[in-house]
């Protein structure tokens, strides 16, 4: 296997330890972290700088083999019918080595870009995943603090009402009191107004009416 097609195939398994550490069932608090990290660090904005130029050398090497699979599959083909002329042992071993490097290189390099594909659509609903999560927790925080705001007002003016509740009370029991007292002063005015008539013999203008 020549250099570009071993980077090729350690970028392909770079992807897979990815996807499986991003689909991973990880706590939520360290795939918050991590995905923090991934969508705000300037080393991985670099990191994946560099990986979108190397995806257009994979795929221009996945065309390059595409086209040479197309190519020696023809000549296979050609050799096995015979219009080619006779073949010998080598040379069909030649060709079958041929095809099954280009049909290897083809999978590999296609494989890697549709790899990249999946993983980049993956982390970015993962991404949303996170955002979603920090915000329905959020408003579920505010939506709790303003839920005992709410019921410490409600509780205050219930005493509040308590308060007054007592106040009134004691007003209308202290009128009461005025009042039966008030009641029993007349009563006894009337008593001694009816005995100081009596002892010096006049009668009153209310007796009279």
């Amino acid at each position: 296997m020549t250099v570009y097609y071993s980077l090729t195939f350690m970028l392909l398994a770079a992807e897979m330890v990815t996807f499986c550490l991003l689909v991973a069932p990880l706590p939520y608090k360290i795939r918050k972290s991590l995905f923090r990290f991934l969508s705000e660090s300037y080393a991985v904005a670099k990191v994946a700088y560099a990986l979108k130029i190397s995806f257009i050398f994979v795929a221009i090497l996945f065309v390059d083999a595409l086209q040479r699979m197309f190519r020696v599959t023809a000549e296979s083909d050609l050799a096995k019918s015979g219009q080619g002329g006779a073949t010998d042992v080598r040379t069909e071993t030649n060709l079958a080595a041929r095809k099954f490097y280009s049909q290897r290189n083809t999978y590999l390099t296609g494989f890697t870009l549709f790899l990249s594909l999946v993983l980049t659509r993956t982390f970015y609903i993962l991404l949303d995943l996170v955002q979603t999560q920090e915000q329905y927790a959020e408003l579920k925080k505010q939506a709790s603090g303003k839920t005992s705001v709410q019921n410490g007002d409600d509780k205050k003016q219930v005493a509040e009402l308590k308060n007054q509740i007592a106040v009134l009370e004691a007003k209308e029991r202290d009128f009461e009191t005025l009042k039966k007292q008030a009641s029993q002063q007349a009563a006894e005015f009337d008593r001694l107004a009816s005995k100081y008539n009596e002892a010096t013999g006049s009668v009153s203008n209310k007796r009279s009416d």
